[in-house]
């Protein structure tokens, strides 16, 4: 991770840049709200460390709120002296993503940062297509494709398979299916599943060498090659 430490306790500052230093991060370090804004604004980062009280002109959630306003999505973790509850609802509203009171461990410090990194990759590259062999769904065109041949689906055709092809070799129970597809927390008693998996299977399974939908006995039903 590439991290930009803002903090005014140099004590503090040394700890922190040493321990993700030996970690293997690259670590850039400012001691006022004011340098700290600066570099933030100018060079990119993973993630920034955040001190909620700084000197220099700039407090941390003036800086904060500056840096969201600019559009800079970093991911910003409060380090602060300031346990009370008002404290940290008041950082998190100014845009940031998590907080931490000192005193801290550098384990869970560590942690919570590899987390927010972890989360906004994720964010930044949402899934837009699933695949299992040569089935392929488009979840932006809501497309369907098995072997490069089209395949035509009804909405919930296609919300029933993609629910399937989520949990790809995986039991799916008829409990999940009628919860995740059709929004129902009762069971109604009907074959509505039944006939659906029928329909998905006659235009997913059947024109082809082999069966991607299969029953599993008294369990529910599973989609793998």
């Amino acid at each position: 991770m590439r991290v930009l430490l803002i903090e005014d306790d140099q004590t503090v500052r040394n700890f922190v840049a040493k321990g993700l230093s030996e970690a293997g991060h690259l670590v850039e370090q400012a001691a006022d709200g004011k340098q700290g804004l600066t570099l933030a604004s100018q060079d990119k980062f993973d993630v920034i460390i955040l001190d909620r009280m700084l000197p220099g002109g700039v407090e941390g959630l003036h800086l904060l709120e500056t840096l969201r306003s600019e559009g800079n999505l970093t991911p910003v973790l409060l380090l602060s002296a300031l346990a009370d509850v008002d404290e940290k609802v008041a950082g998190l509203k100014a845009g940031g993503d998590d907080y931490v009171s000192k005193p801290f461990s550098f384990s869970e410090l560590q942690a919570r940062l590899e987390a927010l990194v972890r989360r906004n990759r994720n964010e930044a590259q949402p899934l837009t297509k699933l695949s299992v062999g040569d089935l392929e769904i488009d979840l932006l065109s809501r497309s369907v494709r098995r072997g490069g041949q089209k395949i035509d689906l009804q909405p919930r055709e296609f919300r029933l398979l993609e629910f399937l092809m989520r949990h790809t070799g995986q039991v799916v129970t008829r409990t999940m299916l009628l919860e995740g597809v059709w929004d129902y927390h009762f069971d109604p008693q009907t074959n509505v599943i039944d006939v659906h998996i029928s329909r998905l299977r006659q235009k997913i399974d059947k024109p082809f060498d082999h069966a991607l939908v299969h029953t599993i006995r008294n369990a529910g039903y599973m989609l793998q090659e």
